[in-house]
């Protein structure tokens, strides 16, 4: 039949005729053009993943969020004389951190959940141990600056003070005092992620005639602190070392310094950080904008899921054109290997059943984690699709195939899903033993030759006269 009359032809007279080589073509076309409602899926995903986002910023402005601590520092005020008449006195405050800093944390976690969401959330118990040498100091301090030690100041920090549990305290060597809004350096901060600082909120306790040159001392300071997400304590000290115990399963360490030792259990977690100074990259002491590299020394817990259903259906959806390609060869094989054609609606019928299946995924993964969702959501659409095989085919054998196929293609998906760094070579090396399982068994077909179909006996008709059979 020449290209006019296919042209002219019926559209089922046209399906029927084409080679089985344009029939791939249309096929890769499809699969094309199907990944276009996945990019609405992802929509839905970013928009879930957003309101997850939303109702953790609430929760946690509840419960004091990630927080952040400076342990126990000393701040002495200072003026710098003017220099000439058209200068006024400047004023500021100057710091110096513990020469031995050691810490503890203990944490306990729940889960407070908001329709689907769930936040972890923590209450923590620090304490905070500080031995000053006050030896050489002031040895960074600006030219001419007079230091006020009547008016020296043991400080701490935290990022968010509407988590406290309890009064902050500071004990000396004689007494236990309630750490009270700091009147100095009230304008410390850190440099936080993205270039955005964090301001510190600070409390204080004068010292009294502890703080003087020369002399060395040691406090304590113990806080009761809520919180959402992480923990961090800077490291406060020229050498600084923090343990940190809690019943969170799933911790992840971060920040600038990596625990030395961690031991992570189904009852919970330890670590040990040890952070000595030429590691911690911050003077000793110095002007208040000193803190601010301290950022880059936190030490750092964070209570995470172990699988954030978004994140992992968002990763699947990556994969979308693998998967629809894949489906669509197998059906295309089928096609080739058993005389009969499928119709381009029906393939368009098996491309909206995957996407259906990313929907069924999003939504089961909500409830009841992402691998008990993929399995359900999974096991649907296998079953689908290969029933609906074996209804094209007419053949319960080709639906058993299709069962076979489909249960590796949606378990390849799944070890592309966890797998994480090997998952590029495996998806390749998939699709590659893909295409050549293909190029295997459709090798006897002749692309350029229409498949055979049923004759369909035409109705008799009276002939003309003079016409002869």
């Amino acid at each position: 039949m020449s290209n006019f009359s296919l042209l002219q032809s019926s559209p089922r007279e046209f399906f029927r005729s084409v080679s089985m080589g344009v029939k791939l073509i249309m096929v890769c076309g499809l699969a094309l053009i199907m990944t276009i409602p996945a990019f609405f899926v992802s929509g839905l995903v970013d928009d879930r993943t957003k309101r997850a986002d939303d109702v953790v910023r609430e929760i946690s402005g509840h419960v004091g969020g990630p927080q952040t601590f400076l342990g126990p520092t000393l701040a002495i005020p200072y003026s710098v004389p003017p220099q000439s008449s058209a200068d006024s006195t400047k004023h500021g405050t100057y710091l110096v951190f513990p020469a031995q800093a050691s810490a503890t944390l203990k944490t306990a976690t729940e889960e407070r959940h908001r329709s689907l969401f769930r936040v972890p959330v923590f209450q923590a118990d620090l304490k905070f141990d500080a031995n000053f040498d006050l030896s050489r100091v002031p040895a960074a301090a600006p030219q001419g600056a007079v230091l006020d030690w009547s008016r020296a100041e043991i400080i701490v920090g935290v990022s968010d003070a509407r988590g406290a549990l309890a009064d902050a305290t500071l004990t000396t060597e004689t007494k236990t005092v309630t750490l009270v809004p700091a009147e100095i350096a009230e304008n410390i901060s850190i440099g936080g992620d993205q270039n955005q600082h964090i301001k510190l909120s600070l409390f204080s306790s004068k010292i009294g005639d502890l703080a003087r040159p020369d002399t060395q001392f040691h406090v304590t300071s113990a806080l009761r602190f809520s919180g959402a997400e992480r923990i961090a304590v800077l490291a406060y000290g020229k050498t600084t070392h923090l343990t940190a115990q809690g019943d969170w399963r799933n911790p992840g360490f971060d920040g600038g310094i990596l625990p030395v030792n961690r031991n992570i259990t189904n009852q919970g977690f330890t670590a040990e950080w040890s952070v000595p100074f030429i590691a911690r990259g911050v003077r000793a002491e110095g002007p208040s904008d000193l803190v601010t590299g301290l950022d880059a020394t936190a030490l750092g817990v964070s209570f995470i899921e172990v699988t954030d259903p978004y994140q992992s259906v968002d990763r699947s959806l990556k994969y979308v054109l693998l998967f629809l390609g894949l489906v669509f060869l197998s059906y295309l094989v089928f096609e080739a290997t058993t005389g009969k054609r499928v119709h381009p609606a029906q393939y368009i019928l098996v491309g909206v059943a995957q996407i259906i299946f990313y929907l069924l995924l999003l939504s089961f993964a909500e409830r009841i984690g992402f691998e008990y969702g993929f399995m359900l959501a999974g096991a649907a659409t296998i079953f689908l699709l290969s029933a609906n095989a074996g209804w094209i085919f007419a053949s319960r054998l080709q639906g058993i195939r299709a069962f076979v196929i489909f249960t590796v293609l949606y378990t390849l998906i799944y070890l592309l899903l966890t797998l994480e760094d090997n998952a590029l070579l495996v998806g390749a090396i998939a699709s590659f033993l893909a295409v050549a399982a293909a190029m295997y068994v459709t090798r006897r077909i002749d692309w350029y030759s229409s498949l055979p179909t049923p004759e369909t006996p035409e109705r008799s008709s009276p002939m003309a006269p003079g016409e002869t059979a």
